[in-house]
């Protein structure tokens, strides 16, 4: 199984606001999609990577085989790989 690495979501000023968790870089954006965020910009922990996707989510009905807690509406997220940018300095 593949670890999980951590990916900080970067702003426009390039603070760090939220951290992500994922085996691949996509997960952890999904993650950011899911919660709204359209401009991704993650940076890997430990590297000068930053992934930068396109995201954005939509409401769908929910699975006809989904239990019963769920509601009725679901957040389905999709994300867009745009480039790979190295920092300079961190």
């Amino acid at each position: 199984m593949a670890e999980k690495r951590n990916f900080a979501l970067r702003d426009a000023e390039g603070n760090e606001t939220h951290v992500f968790a994922g085996t691949a870089p996509r997960q952890a954006a999904l993650k950011a999609a899911t919660r709204g965020f359209t401009e991704i910009r993650l940076r890997e922990k430990g590297t000068k990577k930053v992934h930068v996707f396109r995201g954005e989510r939509k409401q769908i009905p929910r699975p006809k085989k989904a239990p019963v807690w769920m509601p009725k509406e679901i957040w389905k997220p999709s994300v867009k790989k745009i480039c790979i940018e190295k920092l300079e300095e961190i």
